[in-house]
Order: structure tokens, then C-alpha cells, then sequence
């Protein structure tokens, strides 16, 4: 018995991920231990008075809020699937920062399974438990 599928594509795949993991450890292999799942444990926490300067009412006060632009995206991020899971849990810990209750963040979140599904609103509530339980312990 061999190791290769049958699927032609998921072989494809396969020599693809091999290639690339190969060429990352041979171009920096400080890299080859990377797991970008873990990218939002890299950025800090933006502070609420940057987040609203720069997302906020600074250059149209009369627009949206950071809190409400950062729940917007969270949103939008769950409903593409809450596939993005890095990007949810800085999504989560930014709101939080500008402002934004648990209750705020759970609402946007339930919100989304009306467009994107219960599965992704799962996901997108577990990730963001893994977010706030995180910001607590800090």
C-alpha cells in the first residue's frame, strides 16, 4: 500500500504543501515551526483612543464609531464562515477595547447566523470565548 490518494487533486495538494514547506525551512527556518493559527498572539492590543483615531470619528465625525465599525467587521467575518479565526479573535479583543460589552460582541455574533449560518456562528462564539477568556487573564 502506498500513501497516495486517489484523489489526483488531493495529491496535487499534497506535493504543493510538501514544496512549500520545503522552501520555507530552506529560505528562513526560523519559519518552519510558524503556525499561522496563532498570528493574533503577534499583535497587540490596539489602544481604544488609537482604534477610534484611526477607526472612528477622527476624519468623519459624522460616521461610525470604532466600536461600531470593529462589531461591523465581526460580522462580516463570521458571516464569510468564521474561517478567518485569527482575525476574529483581534476583531473581538479591538471591540472590546473601543468599547464594546460581551453582550454586544454575543449579539453581533448570533446576529450572523441569520446570513451565514449556525455552524459559522459556533465557531466565530467559540473564538471569541477563546478571546475574551484571554484578555481576562491578561
Amino acid at each position: 500500500m502506498t500513501d497516495t490518494p486517489a484523489n489526483p487533486f488531493e495529491a496535487l495538494m499534497r506535493q504543493t504543501q510538501s514544496m512549500a514547506q520545503d522552501w520555507v525551512k530552506a529560505v528562513n527556518p526560523a519559519l518552519a515551526n510558524f503556525n499561522p493559527a496563532q498570528m493574533d498572539k503577534l499583535w497587540p492590543t490596539v489602544p481604544a483612543e488609537m482604534l477610534e483615531a484611526f477607526f472612528g470619528k477622527q476624519f468623519n465625525p459624522e460616521g461610525l464609531d470604532a466600536k461600531t465599525r470593529l462589531l461591523l467587521t465581526l460580522l462580516g467575518l463570521t458571516i464569510q464562515g468564521a474561517v478567518a479565526e485569527a482575525q476574529i479573535r483581534l476583531t473581538v479583543r479591538h471591540a472590546v477595547e473601543a468599547g464594546a460589552t460581551k453582550q454586544e460582541v454575543a449579539e453581533t455574533i448570533g446576529l450572523a447566523a441569520l446570513f451565514g449560518g449556525v455552524p459559522a456562528m459556533n465557531k466565530a462564539m467559540e473564538l471569541a470565548t477563546e478571546a475574551l477568556d484571554r484578555g481576562e487573564e491578561d
